[in-house]
């Protein structure tokens, strides 16, 4: 499975800036719907396209590998 790191992004954002950084933030700044971004950071096993990967990595100034984390089956059938 697949996980999107999208809180713990918003975690390091904040860290960094010294400002809060929500999902309403992110939301204006991408134009990705506030609605897919709660989905993308609550739901297990969300398949968000290619296009929101690459608007959550501009937004991040991050790379994929930053985002995204691959987690074997084993470890996720454990959570």
């Amino acid at each position: 499975m697949i996980r999107v790191r999208l809180k713990e992004m918003l975690a390091e954002k904040e860290f960094r800036g010294g400002v809060s950084a929500t999902m309403k933030d992110v939301a204006e700044a991408t134009g990705i719907h506030r609605v897919t971004l709660t989905k993308i950071g609550k739901n297990r096993g969300y398949n968000p396209s290619l296009d929101i990967i690459d608007r959550l990595c501009d937004y991040f100034d991050c790379e994929i590998s930053d985002l995204l984390v691959r987690v074997p089956d084993n470890v996720a059938a454990e959570d």
